[in-house]
């Protein structure tokens, strides 16, 4: 047996070897016995058996990339086939460092005093991008974990800032951390909506978030889960939730108060979802929301204004944000040091996302003028900045010492490879093509003849035009009639903006009809909000009457007509905002970016009726729907489909959603026809091509993003079905290799001895002659029924369903595992979880962290934990007590961090203090998984009797602490 465990531990994998328990399970032998074996021949256990070629790959690793993450770091282990946690990677990364004295790169000279490596954070880790998350936003980040932390499923938070604070960024970080932490799954959603994407339309708005009912509203002729049911098991972000109207905040509250809610159109089912909501508001919550709303959500954090930031986070900011667009150039920015100047001092009303805008507008007009210059870096100077941003050289007042020490020189940026650049990274972030556009133009008018300085003017005009671009919405085609249009905002609202239109169109000869409409739900909304108190906000009204003068000047006088149609007095605000419209309606219409195209497929008439529901309901004319004659041939159909494709393509692909498995080669077959790209999907619904369009008309969306989202839907419809499946009948099965005769004997007696085994279990005898024969059988009746164990003469050796022998039945023992199995026999299960070697009497312990190290080391080192338990224990301790009456203290970790349940008991030779001022001196560690609450109800029905504690704390040896809790 001792060759064997050396043979073994000889050829065992060298990145992952084999513990003890593994080695023993192998064998068929006691752990203890190969411990004793290791110990004896001064084997070292298998994380130290590991740690040579763990450190050796770790050294090469670290001394390519210093500066990596601990995250990243793990990846590239378990890439080289390591199966190990990030808080170990963490633990002996401090270790390499400090042996080969490694410092950590600075990129911000001027920034802050170098970081010692070892005080990074493992915890932090979600939060890390957030740029003063250990300075002026060290509490909201405190606070943001404690709302995620908060058992059972996190508490609902309000994030409130102005515009541009970074709401959004961190409520990414916190689904991030819950992730993390392990409060929720890996892959659990995380889904987000800004409610004034649909504010216009509280009707659509509701239907959005909650989901409808065929019949609920014109053109619902199927049903549709919302983004509520979506977002069930993780968290749901409302962005500007504000905007969500009053009907729909008491849903919401509902929904918080209760886990209950209703799909729009639904009177008497009522459906469940469990979510953590994380809202966000630029108002005051108390004048914004409803009371009710209001006290469901228990967490509000407030994000300060750029202006409240320290000058060295705006340093750091400003530094990030350039450092983003130097990888995106792929080219070294260098900023001039008056320009640096300018941007760290001047008003920023809009926050970091104004400043982004701004940091852009600068890159994209340095760019223009390095074209035709051999530099391959660009400098931003002050010329290149907008000119609101140039005021900051003005505001004397504000050059105080600590700002002028990040200005004594010229910031040099470099295209560092390690910052990720996403398409979608936030909403004000300009579209790569910018740079393309600037480009393919400054080439084309050099072509011309023209000069520098007249290239210059015509693209710096063209440049704004294309720089305003990314900031508007995506404006499409209206097919929606005037009449149509009363239905959804009145008909008072439609006379006020058919007068206000006609003042504009005195001022402005090329208006597009899309401003009335626009402007319509616009005003709609204006309306209400004025009439129920609610201020409006403008964070751009200063630059819009100094950038924009004709217009706001015109907006005075429409909004004069508006106000004398419906009786109120629409503020100065709301005027900014009219010549918003007006600006974006009546200039030199830019290029649009292409979009993915939509063709819907069937038999019948439906292609075409379905195409045109989705163009109507959302406001453009994007879907074609190609109807097939139940007679007509596939080869025809294909043809008529390629033309249409090639009409349609804007050079993105198109998605085809057809009603037939059949036409799912067309695809394959048109792409290779005609070079453009094409996704189908082979399966269709009036919704379905309602959200494809809904997702094709945004320029920025990808063939294969829609395709993937369309697509995921069938595997809801799925789970869907198998709710309805029969559940398969629960069995036993009794087996003989020498024939059947025997299988239906024992059969016989288990019955006689256990008569009540008939009322819930079939009993299955099985007997064959070959074991191929028993194998197929087996697996035959196992698809049929839910086999509880098997009993006979030989065990099929299927590891997740016991066997009993019958000479176990016979000895009398096999019945009573029997009696066990199907809930007749109700054993103490606290005797499966505590083991002896894990209770400890008379521990000599000063404070608490003396307890906890003790006991998770021992769970650990015997294989009930995985390495990262004990730091989830701490991370539970920080949330609250875990201490119960009579000194008793119940430490306990994430359940994924256990291996297998255990209980670890510690009998303190004196009290000590756990938790403020109470005291404990018998500590219970709970190492248990989700689906062990059992051992839980035991082991409190124990310490919550006076009898039971009396005797525990009056134990003299383990033997009697785990006879008092098991009997």
């Amino acid at each position: 047996m001792l060759d064997k465990i050396f043979e073994i531990i000889q050829k065992e994998d060298k990145k992952n070897p084999l513990t003890d328990e593994q080695i023993a399970a192998l064998l068929n032998i006691k752990r203890e016995d190969v411990t004793q074996f290791r110990l004896k021949n001064n084997i070292p256990d298998s994380r130290e058996r590991r740690k040579p070629y763990l450190l050796e790959d770790l050294k090469k690793i670290i001394k390519e990339d210093p500066s990596i993450s601990d995250r990243n770091l793990t990846r590239e282990l378990n890439f080289l086939g390591y199966n190990i946690s990030r808080f170990v990677v963490s633990q002996l990364k401090k270790e390499i460092l400090k042996e080969i004295k490694v410092e950590r790169k600075v990129y911000l000279k001027n920034f802050v005093p170098e970081e010692d490596v070892e005080s990074q954070k493992e915890e932090i880790l979600s939060f890390k991008d957030i740029i003063g998350s250990e300075g002026s936003l060290k509490a909201q980040i405190s606070l943001a974990k404690a709302a995620v932390l908060y058992p059972p499923h996190g508490l609902h938070t309000l994030i409130v800032g102005p515009p541009g604070a970074g709401k959004s960024q961190l409520a990414e970080a916190m689904y991030n951390f819950a992730v993390e932490s392990g409060r929720f799954r890996e892959g659990a959603p995380f889904v987000v909506f800004n409610c004034a994407d649909y504010a216009d339309n509280p009707q659509l708005l509701m239907a959005q978030l909650f989901g409808y009912v065929k019949g609920a509203f014109t053109g619902a002729d199927t049903e549709k889960r919302g983004l509520v049911e979506k977002a069930n098991g993780g968290i749901l972000f409302l962005d500007e939730v504000h905007r969500l109207p009053s009907e729909g905040q008491e849903i919401l509250f509902y929904l918080l108060d209760k886990g209950k809610f209703r799909r729009l159109g639904e009177t008497e089912n009522t459906r469940e979802a469990q979510i953590m909501l994380i809202a966000a508001t630029t108002e005051n919550p108390e004048s914004a929301l409803l009371l009710t709303f209001r006290r469901r959500i228990p967490v509000l954090i407030e994000l300060p204004s750029l202006s409240e930031r320290p000058p060295h986070e705006r340093y750091e900011i400003i530094y990030n944000f350039f450092t983003k667009e130097s990888v995106r150039l792929n080219k070294t920015i260098v900023i001039k040091k008056e320009a640096l100047r300018a941007l760290m001092l001047y008003e920023c009303p809009g926050n970091l996302g104004q400043l982004r805008s701004d940091i852009q507008v600068a890159c994209a007009k340095s760019f223009l003028a390095s074209l035709g210059s051999k530099s391959s870096s660009l400098v931003v100077d002050v010329s290149d900045l907008p000119n609101h941003v140039k005021m900051g050289l003005f505001r004397l007042n504000k050059r105080d010492p600590e700002i002028e020490r990040y200005l004594g020189e010229d910031l040099v940026v470099y295209p560092d490879k390690k910052v990720k650049i996403f398409p979608k990274e936030d909403r004000y972030m300009l579209p790569d093509e910018i740079y393309q556009f600037i480009e393919e133009r400054f080439i084309d008018l050099k072509r011309q003849g023209l000069t520098k300085e007249e290239i210059d003017k015509i693209l710096s005009k063209e440049m704004e035009i294309e720089l305003k671009k990314f900031a508007a919405s995506v404006k499409t085609s209206i097919s929606i009639s005037k009449k149509e249009l009363v239905n959804v905002v009145g008909e008072k609202i439609v006379n006020a903006v058919e007068k206000a239109y006609e003042i504009a169109r005195r001022s402005f000869k090329n208006l597009e009809d899309n401003l009335f409409y626009s402007l319509a739900i616009h005003l709609s909304a204006t309306y209400e909000r004025i009439l129920s108190g609610k201020p409006i906000f403008n964070p751009q009204l200063e630059n819009i009457i100094r950038e924009y003068p004709l217009e706001y000047s015109t907006a005075k006088i429409m909004a004069k007509e508006i106000n004398k149609e419906l009786g109120i007095e629409l503020p100065e605000e709301e005027i900014g905002f009219i010549a918003m419209y007006l600006k974006t309606f009546s200039g030199e219409k830019p290029v649009e970016e292409g979009r993915v195209g939509v063709i819907v497929l069937t038999h019948g008439h439906v292609a075409s009726s379905m195409a045109e529901v989705a163009n109507r309901l959302l406001g453009v004319n994007h879907a074609i729907g190609i109807d097939m004659a139940l007679d007509e041939k596939p080869e025809k159909v294909l043809e008529r489909t390629i033309e249409v494709v090639k009409r349609i393509d804007e050079g993105k692909g198109c998605i085809i959603l057809v009603d037939m498995g059949s036409l799912v080669t067309f695809g394959e077959i048109i792409t290779k026809r005609t070079g453009i790209p094409t996704r189908v999907v082979a399966r269709v619904d009036t919704v379905m091509v309602l959200e494809a369009v809904r997702r094709a008309i945004i320029p920025e969306t990808t063939l294969d993003e829609i395709a993937d989202a369309i697509d995921s839907e069938k595997s809801y419809v799925g789970k869907v079905e198998t709710l309805f499946d029969k559940k398969p009948s629960k069995a036993i099965v009794t087996v003989c290799i020498t024939g059947e005769g025997t299988a239906l004997k024992i059969k016989k007696y288990i019955e006689d001895l256990i008569p009540e085994l008939k009322e819930n279990y079939k009993i299955i005898p099985v007997g064959m002659l070959r074991q191929e024969d028993i194998a197929k059988e087996i697996e035959k009746i196992r698809k049929e029924n839910d086999v509880a164990a098997f009993v006979g003469t030989i065990n099929p050796g299927i590891e997740s369903i016991p066997f009993i022998s019958v000479e176990e039945v016979l000895k009398g023992d096999g019945v009573e595992k029997i009696k066990k199995i199907i809930g007749l026999k109700k054993e103490n299960p606290l005797k499966e979880v505590i083991d002896e070697e894990l209770i400890f009497l008379d521990v000599d312990a000063f404070v608490k962290s003396d307890v906890i190290d003790l006991l998770a080391e021992k769970l650990y080192e015997k294989g009930y934990v995985d390495d990262r338990f004990l730091l989830s224990v701490y991370k539970r301790e920080a949330m609250g007590a875990t201490i119960l009456n009579d000194g008793i203290a119940i430490p306990h970790g994430y359940p994924e961090h256990v291996i297998k349940p255990a209980i670890a008991i510690a009998k303190l030779k004196e009290p000590i203090y756990w938790e403020k001022d109470l005291m404990a001196d018998l500590v219970f560690m709970i190492a248990l998984k989700e689906e062990s609450k059992e051992y839980f109800m035991y082991l409190y029905h124990v310490l919550t009797d006076q009898n039971s504690i009396n005797k525990l704390k009056g134990a003299r040896n383990p033997d009697e602490v785990r006879e008092i809790l098991t009997s």
